[in-house]
């Protein structure tokens, strides 16, 4: 069978893996219980190349938003019959959240155009150039990873070898697909449309472990992505190169039919860890423990999935899971980074927003929004739990850094009752997105303020959004390179390390923010970028992307993105 993968061994012992670490002696002894070949040993470098993929495409959409805000979710009437209190009291009265609007047909169509987002002022040919850039920068990087990879997971540039970092399914030509239609780059969309046509179904019946999470995320989520960018919603597009929509919807459902094993061999609604393809058995990690980001970070792939092919059984499996989480107790709405697929119970008392808990708090309300308009009734939960979480970040995590008074999140490693550590993971970068986004709901700041439809918790959301993403930004400018760490620790009364900085002498927080040794490296992460694109739709100011512009071009002049 392939690698028992995506652990990368380089990350084994190194606890912010955002994959689970495993010992090699249990690495082995899986190999054992799952293949009859050889397992190689040779490390990998696991989604680096994916990640750069998504940023690009982050980029590119970003710059080329030019015309009045119109997101996915923006239109209020729907609010407006919910929403009849008065001023004081929609601060204070407890009621149903508001619901995301359904799009009218048109509206669905008009939003697979890239030309949407508030309009910047001063647009010309430096904003030309670097979309040109941009875009070129990602055929580079997709030439190299033709030229020398073509049909391997992943491309390690310096030896020009492919590897399969992520179990054999061509992940690189599946997650940049649809950055390639974004960026209308019609070859490369040919080309890694007619590769999935070709080869993919072959290596989802033929290969071996994969895991649940990372296939789920990148493959089915980039075969769906790219099922509705070619216009398969509309039934036609005849604008759209490679091939036809329903190639894509095919092959995401037999894949997800195999990963449904994952769900149905569990004991509990909460799915094993790994699938063995082309069996379709699963099984847990070798420690018996799945992460919560992992089983919580399913569900809008599987909806989606449902929705579009008619079938809801992919759903009902996966919203299982957010249907158990929610019956399970929690500190002020925070919950362990581990649970058990065996007892259906959380493992430990490890609480923080980085690694295996990041994207519980982030599916909770992107969930909601994405099924609310259709089963508004019993998917109240979902918000329920996402408000009462992030009034347990804002009581429990949020700290002030010294002495410059950055606002970060750290973690409770012991639980509520034990010490706080002032580490923050830049995955908890994903954060200021999310805030905003549950804030507003997908419209535009302006126009909720407009319709009086923020309540007091939400403006506290939108302010502590707006706080983070500075020190997010923060994270990258103070150091000599301008890459941000993969781990920071802040200043505070309790906790300080001298001569640990980022190494910009020039910046205000050089002295509140810690680098350690073992987390001065960075590995392309893409929180921090979508984060800021997403502030950038909803409060329409052009900092954001100013900021942006600083952390992908940190050699402009500091003039251009200081804020």
């Amino acid at each position: 069978m392939s690698k028992n993968l995506p652990y990368s061994m380089k990350d084994v012992h190194y606890d912010n893996a955002k994959f689970r670490p495993r010992s090699f002696f249990k690495v082995i002894t899986q190999s054992l219980f799952t293949s009859n070949i050889k397992r190689d040993c040779t490390s990998c470098s696991t989604g680096k190349f994916l990640l750069l993929l998504l940023i690009f495409g982050l980029m590119y959409a970003m710059l080329t938003h030019k015309s009045p805000i119109q997101s996915g979710i923006r239109t209020t009437e729907e609010y407006k019959s919910v929403n009849t209190s008065s001023r004081f009291g929609r601060f204070w009265r407890r009621k149903p959240p508001r619901l995301p609007p359904r799009l009218t047909p048109d509206e669905k169509v008009g939003n697979n155009s890239f030309n949407r987002g508030p309009k910047l002022t001063n647009v010309g040919s430096k904003w030309m150039d670097r979309q040109r850039d941009v875009k070129e920068a990602f055929i580079h990087a997709w030439s190299g990873y033709k030229k020398y990879a073509m049909g391997y997971d992943e491309l390690q540039p310096l030896s020009k070898i492919g590897t399969d970092g992520l179990g054999g399914l061509g992940a690189t030509v599946v997650d940049a697909l649809d950055t390639a239609m974004i960026m209308s780059a019609d070859d490369i969309v040919s080309e890694a449309g007619s590769w999935i046509e070709t080869h993919l179904l072959d290596r989802i019946s033929q290969k071996g472990q994969v895991n649940l999470f990372e296939t789920t995320i990148r493959v089915l989520g980039g075969l769906l992505s790219a099922y509705h960018l070619s216009g398969g919603e509309q039934e036609m597009n005849p604008t759209a190169k490679g091939p036809r929509p329903i190639v894509y919807l095919d092959i995401a459902k037999k894949l997800a039919d195999r990963l449904l094993t994952a769900f149905t061999s569990s004991p509990t609604p909460i799915p094993f860890s790994d699938v063995v393809l082309r069996d379709s058995t699963a099984h847990p990690a070798p420690d018996g423990l799945s992460s919560t980001s992992e089983v919580s970070t399913l569900q809008l792939e599987f909806n989606y999935l449902s929705t579009v092919s008619g079938d809801p059984k992919y759903s009902m499996e996966a919203m299982k899971v957010l249907e158990h989480l929610k019956t399970l107790p929690k500190v002020e709405g925070l919950v362990p980074i581990y649970i058990s697929p065996h007892s259906g119970e959380f493992n430990g008392e490890n609480i923080r927003l980085g690694s295996r808990g990041d994207s519980y708090y982030e599916y909770l309300i992107k969930v909601w929004l994405q099924q609310g308009t259709t089963h508004s009734s019993n998917l109240t939960y979902l918000h329920d739990m996402y408000e009462e979480a992030m009034k347990g970040v804002r009581h429990l995590l949020v700290r002030k850094s010294i002495p410059s008074g950055l606002v970060f999140v750290g973690e409770l490693p012991y639980g509520s009752t034990g010490s706080y550590s002032p580490k923050m993971d830049h995955l908890v970068c994903f954060l200021p997105g999310t805030l905003a986004l549950g804030a507003t709901k997908g419209i535009t700041k302006e126009k909720a303020m407009k319709d009086n439809l923020l309540t007091f918790e939400d403006l506290e959301n939108l302010k502590l959004a707006e706080d983070l993403a500075k020190t997010c930004f923060e994270m990258y400018s103070v150091t000599s390179t301008g890459l941000s760490p993969e781990i920071a620790y802040f200043h505070t009364q309790e906790y300080y390390e001298g001569s640990l900085d980022g190494g910009n002498k020039s910046s205000e927080y050089l002295n509140d923010i810690i680098i350690k040794h073992a987390d001065r490296h960075n590995l392309l992460r893409p929180e921090t970028v979508e984060s800021l694109f997403v502030l950038y739709r909803i409060t329409e100011d052009p900092k954001y992307v100013l900021i942006f512009l600083g952390i992908m071009f940190p050699q402009l002049h500091t003039a251009d993105t200081h804020v």
